[in-house]
């Protein structure tokens, strides 16, 4: 009994090693890039637990329209900023405990985080995961009925169409050998030749088409530029939802394109990955210069398609077709003011020219 709870006991204390070990290098490395000679952020871990994420995004929902409303991304950066980034359980008793303060006014975010050295870098660092996640928007009441009723909440969707089968695991950053060896920077999703792929977020096309490693492949921008949402080895032969095109503005929720295995080919339109997935990646862009090359910086999303499960867009076939499309049409403010500037600019352009 004696060694037993001695080994219990020094098993506590290196645990306990390891989480100061890991805060102090994720403090570590949120002071370097807020130090960094550059004015933009160059590393971001986005460790957010699924709990955490929930709980937040609850808190934000309930409390909006109130005299206290918690801003989902600022509690989660407050949290992120005091304990180094990390997300235990612990953690998320102390995110419940400190909401039910700021949702009573018995304390301020600015209060909470005056002293808190990193938390702008954690506000801006996870304000460009999650800023287009949560907002207003409009629902169709009824599968073609043109009449949308006006909410508040969840905006971004599940990356597959409700009620298709899935399986998954946590396998950000294994390796990878094909072409070269790298680390997986994406989260694979299996599933079902033809599986409808949905739009995460609202945004516009900015790559299509074919790439060696993702063989067919489909890149979305949001539209405030920081996150590039990348679905790869979709469907030989019918890659694409009907119509989509490079610069094509899309909701959240629609079907952009559907499941396959394509890729790990030079050649266009080639079956040679092994098991039937989808490839689901989120670059954040704090800069132009970071698209492509070194400075690229992928999250690991497997936390957030596990949160986003809760918001899943239905598809219905179209008959006689191999299309799919959504069930319940949505209406987002950021998609239709992107429309309109986009509409502003071509007629700037056009007077322009004309004179």
């Amino acid at each position: 009994m004696k060694n037993l709870r001695l080994a219990i006991i020094i098993e506590i204390i290196c645990l306990c090693v390891v989480c100061g070990i890991l805060f102090r290098e994720n403090a570590s490395r949120a002071a370097s890039a807020e130090e960094s000679n550059q004015d933009f952020i160059t590393w971001v871990d986005f460790d957010v637990s699924y709990e955490a994420l929930s709980a937040a995004c609850q808190w934000d929902v309930d409390t909006y329209g109130t005299k206290y409303h918690i801003d989902w991304v600022e509690l989660l950066a407050y949290l992120g900023a005091k304990n180094g980034g990390s997300f235990s359980k612990k953690t998320v008793k102390e995110l419940a405990d400190t909401a039910v303060k700021l949702s009573t006014g018995e304390v301020s975010m600015e209060e909470l985080t005056k002293d808190l050295t990193h938390y702008a870098y954690y506000l801006e660092a996870y304000g460009a995961v999650l800023n287009g996640y949560l907002g207003e928007f409009e629902t169709e009441t009824e599968p073609g009925s043109g009449i949308y009723e006006a909410s508040y909440g969840l905006k971004a969707c599940f990356p597959l169409a409700k009620g298709f089968p899935y399986s998954d695991y946590d396998d950000f950053g294994v390796s990878r050998s094909y072409g070269y060896k790298r680390r997986h920077l994406g989260h694979d999703m299996m599933g079902q030749i033809g599986t409808p792929v949905m739009a995460v977020e609202s945004g516009y096309v900015e790559a299509i088409g074919w790439n060696q490693y993702g063989g067919w492949r489909l890149g979305i921008r949001s539209f405030d530029g920081q996150r590039y949402y990348y679905y790869a080895h979709l469907r030989q032969n019918y890659p694409y939802a009907e119509g989509l095109s490079e610069g094509s503005v899309v909701t959240a929720g629609d079907v952009v394109g559907y499941m396959g295995h394509t890729g790990y080919s030079a050649t266009e339109n080639v079956n040679n990955i092994r098991e039937v997935h989808l490839h689901f990646g989120i670059q954040l862009i704090f800069d132009d210069s970071q698209k492509e090359g070194n400075g690229e910086i992928w999250i690991n999303p497997y936390n957030l398609a596990r949160f986003l499960k809760s918001h899943q867009s239905e598809a219905v076939k179209v008959a006689d077709t191999k299309e799919w499309k959504r069930v319940l049409g949505m209406k987002d403010p950021a998609a239709e003011q992107y429309k309109a500037e986009q509409e502003a600019a071509k007629e700037r352009e056009a007077g322009e020219e004309q004179e």
